[in-house]
């Protein structure tokens, strides 16, 4: 199967939410939560991406997560990583409860449509959260389906169609990591070599080559494969994967929301009132040399219809 062939079968049957102009989304893409140790890239980053989460719960956004939320090559147990992170996805339960919780899977936590690992793992939550007491097994995203793709539907009316704009377009989101045969089709033996291999030699520098968001050369190709997908059949893409993110004014055919393992910020795409913008959340300084996290337009306002 080729990858213009994958893509186009991660949307059937997907599942369709509505666009309009009441909608709030934030989408982030490649948390790549850990373990909580040295090989756990989301480390550096938690208090930033708890912050945001917390500002995206409060502003009544709903929440959309495109794969590589959870770091299932390099690590086996899901417990271990909610337990570090138990803060984290205490507040994404509460997101869940209130129905503005969905959540794609990527190459690296591709196990999760298995509906057997998804029920043991995420249904229930056997560590507790550090705004509950811990009373033995509590729910934790109780029911919820990890999804490969998600589209957006454009519920605008014709009459309100922006003047630059030829007719409403769906904006379809999927991970992004079915442009790479190895990380797609043969992604078991990809997580062998990853977790055998390249996770040692990462303690010494050694990054894997086979990633789209370490290698230049493959994430240039994955990107321009994803691009022509989403031209030729005239929808918005929106993935993450590369780690590089994308929104620009000219083209919004592709999109990136980035990641959340950059070396100082986590960047994510924000569609609000039928705009979208990429922001990224980050550590600043006021003049008084207090510390604070800060969110900062990175590109957008752009206009969806």
């Amino acid at each position: 199967m080729s990858y213009y062939s994958r893509l186009s079968k991660s949307f059937e049957g997907a599942l369709r939410l509505p666009l309009t102009d009441r909608s709030k989304y934030v989408l982030i893409s490649d948390c790549h939560r850990g373990a909580g140790t040295s090989n756990d890239n989301f480390l550096k980053n938690q208090n930033l991406y708890f912050a945001a989460l917390q500002h995206y719960y409060r502003m009544g956004y709903t929440y959309i997560e495109l794969g590589d939320g959870d770091e299932l090559w390099e690590n086996r147990s899901m417990v271990q990583i909610i337990e570090a992170h138990n803060n984290v996805f205490g507040l994404l339960s509460q997101f869940h409860r209130q129905g503005r919780l969905f959540m794609l899977y990527g190459n690296h936590d591709i196990v999760k449509k298995n509906n057997r690992f998804t029920a043991k793992n995420y249904h229930v939550c056997r560590c507790g959260f550090e705004d509950r007491p811990h009373t033995g097994e509590q729910p934790l995203f109780p029911d919820i389906t990890f999804h490969s793709g998600i589209i957006l539907e454009n519920h605008l009316s014709p009459a309100r169609t922006h003047p630059i704009a030829a007719r409403p377009m769906d904006i379809y989101l999927t991970h992004g990591h079915q442009t790479d045969l190895f990380n797609s089709t043969l992604w078991r033996l990809s997580r062998f070599l990853v977790r055998y291999l390249w996770k040692p030699l990462e303690h010494f520098g050694v990054l894997d080559p086979t990633s789209a968001a370490k290698n230049y050369t493959r994430k240039d190709k994955a990107e321009q494969r994803l691009h022509y997908w989403a031209e030729e059949e005239n929808h918005i893409l929106i993935t993450g994967h590369t780690h590089r993110p994308t929104l620009s004014e000219n083209d919004l055919h592709y999109c990136n929301c980035g990641s959340c393992v950059h070396p100082r910020c986590i960047t994510c795409l924000e569609i609000e009132r039928r705009y979208i913008l990429l922001v990224k959340w980050t550590l600043a300084t006021k003049p008084d040399m207090t510390l604070y996290v800060s969110r900062e337009l990175l590109a957008g306002p752009v206009w969806l219809a």
